[in-house]
């Protein structure tokens, strides 16, 4: 959901106060009854119905006609406006800006303070993309199943807010925190471009070096970032110092896949420094020795829950990053079958084309024969003298005798066509047709000859083509799949729109 951010300052505190009503609700009821706003927020029946209907028009809640009761659900844009008016409440936020960037999961806006001090606000939208499987295989929150997905996002901003206040007092390369309300983080905002805009480095092996050290400092501090890619990595435009962003799915040295997330990250980085800037080198960290090289008392994961984030909540944010992680390689993997089915329908296109241009090479090679035979005999008859006529130099047999032409048309008729267009019909008008030169009927065994060859040609042609379209794999693939184009397949009368 994009933010809107026009209707907040007419939004009035009753209505706030409704809102909040409608969250505090949300924790234990799937759908808000109204008359439990109503006892939550402390107002009139009458003016909670009104209050209520406003907000809806806003889409800050929206109306769920359930079966046992009827009641309202709170959206994105709604709790949008909870933590922004918390924001304002402390001085921290005064304005709303543009949107800079947007992401699976967060969205990012550029806001302004009273001074007019530029800042970065980052709205985690957990459950944005459509993970089905997810909500139907694992229930992170048991009775809190569903608000789970803003349970979640508030989750992953209080986690990445731990984090970089704990990486910024000890001067690790991290935007400075300033402001965390609900779902929503409010940082220092960077001049700089994601590494994935970076084309060209004046000097990559110091820039792979840099980023190799970041990932070591991190490791010896008890801490793996997890996500550590070009999209997630910001270089200064006046500096080229690269600063590291995203950190809701780090982890501590201590997971059990602690390794594991850390070598991906290191391969993340060797991965693109190879695609990109051609440079691969041979001297990249290694998780054992890295964490044997760290100081043992330095740990800020330990200090990172001793701040308030639980590692039960590490944990349930853990279970719903799997998740995802699992489902991704799922979509993957789809993608990759259906990668292969047009592979295949490329390759029997390719297959049909050869065929079709051996079929033309055939025919033009008949018809080089054919016109090789008409000159010589045009040759011989000019030797000829005026006076003389051609004389046969031998009596036909009794198989010669036979018309070739009435075998053909016999050919012809035993031949069953199903569903073949005929392909010698134009469909231009008859007057856009080029006008071309009729053919003399012939008249010698000779071209007798080139028209049988010709018609076998265009019997071996059509068999061919029949078989490719009885016999063919995507003939079997398409069986009983609706044929043309979804405008088409739309088979709902629809009013003529010549009255309009």
């Amino acid at each position: 959901m994009k933010l809107d951010a026009t209707d907040l300052r007419y939004v009035t505190s009753e209505e706030f106060r409704v809102l909040t009503a409608v969250e505090m609700g949300s924790k234990n009821h799937e759908v808000v009854p109204l008359t439990l706003i109503t006892q939550i927020s402390g107002l009139r029946n009458g003016g909670v119905n009104k209050l209520v209907g406003s907000l809806a028009k806003r889409n800050l809640v929206s109306r769920v006609q359930n079966a046992k009761y009827d009641g309202y659900r709170l959206t994105y844009g709604g709790y949008d406006y909870l933590a922004m008016r918390a924001m304002s409440k402390r001085d921290t936020m005064a304005s709303v800006g543009n949107q800079i960037g947007v992401g699976k999961e967060s969205d990012i806006y550029i806001v302004a303070n009273a001074e007019g001090e530029e800042m970065v606000l980052k709205l985690h939208r957990l459950g944005r993309v459509s993970f089905r499987t997810i909500k139907q295989n694992r229930d992170y929150l048991g009775k809190r199943k569903s608000a789970s997905w803003m349970y979640m996002s508030r989750l992953a901003a209080q986690k990445e807010w731990a984090f970089m206040k704990i990486l910024h007092e000890y001067e690790f390369p991290v935007p400075r925190p300033i402001d965390q309300a609900r779902h929503t983080i409010l940082m220092e905002f960077i001049d700089a471009y994601p590494l994935r805009q970076v084309s060209e480095v004046e000097n990559p092996g110091k820039l792979y070096s840099s980023l190799m050290d970041i990932i070591v400092r991190f490791a010896q501090a008890g801490l793996i970032h997890g996500d550590y890619n070009e999209f997630n990595i910001l270089i200064r435009r006046d500096t080229g110092v690269p600063v590291v962003i995203d950190f809701p799915q780090m982890v501590s040295t201590s997971h059990p896949n602690a390794e594991w997330y850390f070598n991906r990250d290191v391969e993340c980085i060797r991965r693109f420094f190879r695609r990109r800037f051609r440079y691969e080198s041979n001297l990249y960290p290694r998780f054992k020795r890295t964490l044997s090289e760290g100081e043992t008392d330095f740990k800020l994961d330990v200090m990172v829950e001793a701040s308030g984030f639980t590692k039960k909540d590490q944990k349930t944010l853990d279970e719903y990053m799997e998740a995802v992680r699992e489902e991704e390689e799922n979509k993957g993997s789809g993608d990759e079958d259906d990668d292969e089915e047009e592979e295949e329908e490329e390759e029997e296109e390719e297959e049909e084309e050869e065929e079709e241009e051996e079929l033309d090479g055939q025919q033009g090679e008949a018809e080089a024969s054919q016109h090789n035979e008409d000159d010589s005999t045009m040759g011989r008859s000019l030797s000829l003298s005026p006076s003389s006529t051609p004389r046969p130099s031998h009596k036909p047999l009794e198989s010669e005798s036979i018309d070739p032409i009435a075998a053909v048309e016999e050919q012809l008729a035993e031949l069953v066509i199903l569903d073949e267009p005929n392909r010698s019909l134009s469909r231009s008008p008859p007057k856009s047709r080029p006008s071309s030169p009729r053919r003399s009927e012939p008249d010698s065994d000779d071209d007798d000859g080139g028209i049988k060859t010709k018609v076998q040609h265009d019997l071996t042609k059509r068999r061919a083509q029949q078989q490719r379209k009885y016999h063919s794999k995507r003939s079997i693939r398409n069986a009983g799949r609706p044929q043309g184009s979804k405008a088409k397949q739309d088979k709902r009368i629809k009013r003529d729109q010549f009255w309009d």
